[in-house]
C-alpha cells in the first residue's frame, strides 16, 4: 500500500477539479488530483462541445429547409449521417485533446488514478493501492446521467447523452425522455438531421424555465416543429429485435407502444457523492447525500472539506464549475482563513431554436423571495422587427424589477439569439443596474436587442406605479396553466 501526505487532495479531474487543483497550487500548497474515469472534462467529452457540433450540423440542414421562406430554392436536402458524426467525433477528440494536454502538464506525482473514498475527514483510500493523508479535501467528483434501472434492462440501445457521441452514423429513430436542456438540444438536432424523434415529458417543463407565461410560449413554439408529448411518461421499455418497444402513458392513462432504434434518457444527472465514504466525514448531508455547504466559500460546514461543480448539484454548467472550483481550491489552500469568493449572476442557455435562456433571479425564486415586491415587463418576438426579417419571430421575453429601487432582478426568455440577449442582461444584473439606467444605454436599429428595450420599457411603466396591495403579487396574477 502506497502512502502519500499532501496539503490538499482534489477528488475529480473535471472542470471544477482541475481549477481547484491549480488554485491550491497557486496558493502555495502541495496538492494531488484524483480521477477514477477517463481524462477530459464532461463538457469536452460528452457535453457542451460535442452537442454544439451536432447542433451546428442541424442548423446547416435547417437553413436549407427554411430557405424557400425567403424565396431561395436549392437542391434536395441530403444528410450524410456518417460524415456528420465523423466531424462531431473528430472535433470532440480535438477538444478532449486540449484538456488531456493540460492534464499532462501536471506533474505525474500529483496525478492519481482510481476511485477515492473517505476513511476519515483527512484520509482517503484510492482503490486498493494508495492512501492519501490530506489536511484539506475538495470534492469535485462530478455527476452521472440518470438511466432508470428498469429501462437499462432493455440493453445497450438505452443510452444517456454520453452514448450519442459514440455513434458512427445517425439512427433512423430515437425516443427522448426529458425536456430539459439536454433532451431539447439533442432531440431537436437529431430531428433536423432527419432522425424520427419523439420527446416524452412527464410534466410540462421546458429547459430551465419557471415563468408560466414564457413556459407556455416555449411549449407551443417547440411543439410546432417537434413531436413533444407533455404530461406523458415512458412506462415500459422492452427489447424488440434490433429495436426497442417503448410504451408511454399520457395524463389520461392512455397507453401507446412504438418502436425506436434508441431511447435517450435525458431526465437529469445525479451528483457522484454516493460511494465516496461521506459517512466517515461527520458532515451533515441533504436528501441527495450532498454535504451541506456555504455557497460563497464552498466550505462544507466548518470542516476542511470543500465541494465544487456538479457534485454540489447547484448550477451544473461549466462556468459555474470553474468558479466554484477556484473558490474551493483557494479556500482549501488558505484554510482556516476561509473567504467568500466571486459567485457570478446565474446564467443558463439551452441551444434549441428558439433558444431558451434564464439569468439572475428566476420567476420561481422571486415568487418565494419578493412576492408582491417585483414587477414584470414583457415582449413577444412575433412582431419584433429584426426577428421577422430573419423568419425567427417566435418567443417571449419577461424581465423582472424591484419596486422602490427599480433594480433589475432577472429574466426568462425563449427567442432568437437569446444567448446574446441573456449575456447583456446578466451583465446588467450583476452590475446592479436599475431599469431606467438600462434604458439609457444605446440600442441600434434594426437588432433583436430592441426587443429587450421594449420589455424594459414595459417593466419601467409597471415599476412607476405603486406596488400592489399586501397579499397580491405578480405570481398570483398569472392564471393557472399559462
Amino acid at each position: 500500500m502506497h502512502t502519500i501526505h499532501t496539503d490538499v487532495a482534489v477528488i475529480g479531474a473535471g472542470t471544477a477539479g482541475l481549477t481547484a487543483y491549480r488554485a491550491a497550487r497557486v496558493g502555495g500548497k502541495r496538492a494531488v488530483l484524483i480521477e477514477s474515469g477517463p481524462y477530459g472534462t464532461t463538457c469536452a467529452r460528452v457535453g457542451c462541445m460535442p452537442s454544439k457540433l451536432l447542433i451546428s450540423a442541424a442548423e446547416a440542414a435547417h437553413a436549407i429547409s427554411a430557405a424557400p421562406g425567403f424565396g431561395v430554392h436549392g437542391g434536395p436536402l441530403r444528410v450524410d449521417g456518417r460524415a456528420v458524426m465523423a466531424r462531431v467525433r473528430s472535433e470532440r477528440d480535438r477538444f478532449v485533446g486540449f484538456v488531456i494536454e493540460g492534464m499532462e502538464s501536471i506533474p505525474a506525482v500529483d496525478r492519481l488514478h482510481g476511485h477515492a473514498r473517505f476513511l476519515s475527514p483527512t484520509l482517503l483510500q484510492i482503490d486498493a493501492h494508495t492512501q492519501v493523508h490530506a489536511e484539506r479535501v475538495v470534492i469535485a467528483s462530478g455527476s452521472t446521467a440518470i438511466v432508470p434501472e428498469e429501462w437499462a434492462k432493455a440493453g445497450e440501445r438505452v443510452i444517456s447523452s454520453d452514448g450519442v457521441f459514440d455513434w458512427t452514423d445517425l439512427p433512423a429513430s430515437v425516443a427522448v425522455a426529458g425536456t430539459g436542456v439536454i433532451g431539447l438540444e439533442l432531440g431537436q438536432a437529431l430531428h433536423r438531421l432527419g432522425v424520427r424523434v419523439t420527446i416524452f415529458a412527464r410534466g410540462g417543463s421546458v429547459a430551465q424555465l419557471s415563468d408560466p407565461v414564457v413556459l407556455d410560449v416555449a411549449a407551443r413554439a417547440l411543439a410546432e416543429e417537434l413531436d413533444i408529448r407533455f404530461q406523458t411518461q415512458v412506462s415500459a421499455v422492452d427489447k424488440d429485435g434490433e429495436q426497442l418497444l417503448i410504451t408511454s402513458r399520457d395524463r389520461n392513462g392512455l397507453e401507446r407502444s412504438e418502436r425506436f432504434d434508441y431511447l435517450l434518457s435525458a431526465i437529469g444527472r445525479l451528483p457522484n457523492v454516493r460511494g465516496i465514504g461521506l459517512d466517515q466525514t461527520g458532515l451533515a448531508l441533504d436528501r441527495l447525500d450532498i454535504p451541506l455547504y456555504n455557497q460563497h466559500t464552498m466550505q462544507c460546514g466548518d470542516s476542511a472539506i470543500f465541494i465544487a461543480g456538479d457534485a454540489d448539484n447547484e448550477r451544473p454548467v461549466l462556468p459555474e464549475a470553474a468558479d466554484q472550483g477556484r473558490i474551493a481550491g483557494d479556500n482549501a489552500a488558505r484554510y482556516p482563513d476561509v473567504q467568500p469568493g466571486l459567485r457570478r449572476t446565474a446564467l443558463a442557455v439551452a441551444f434549441s431554436e428558439p433558444q431558451v435562456a434564464t439569468l439572475g433571479a428566476s420567476y420561481k425564486q422571486l415568487c418565494a423571495t419578493h412576492s408582491g415586491r417585483f414587477a414584470i415587463g414583457s415582449v413577444s418576438f412575433e412582431n419584433q422587427g429584426r426577428s421577422r426579417v430573419m423568419l425567427q419571430n417566435k418567443g417571449m421575453l419577461r424581465v423582472y424589477g424591484e419596486f422602490g429601487t427599480r433594480r433589475f432582478l432577472g429574466a426568462e426568455m425563449i427567442g432568437p439569439r437569446a444567448e446574446h440577449l441573456a449575456h447583456l442582461l446578466a451583465w446588467a444584473c450583476q452590475a446592479g443596474l436599475t431599469v431606467p439606467a438600462m434604458l439609457d444605454m444605446p440600442f441600434y436599429h434594426p437588432v433583436v436587442e430592441e426587443g429587450v428595450r421594449t420589455a424594459l420599457r414595459d417593466l419601467d411603466h409597471h415599476l412607476s406605479k405603486e406596488p400592489p396591495p399586501a397579499g397580491i403579487s405578480a405570481c398570483e396574477n398569472v392564471a393557472p396553466g399559462t
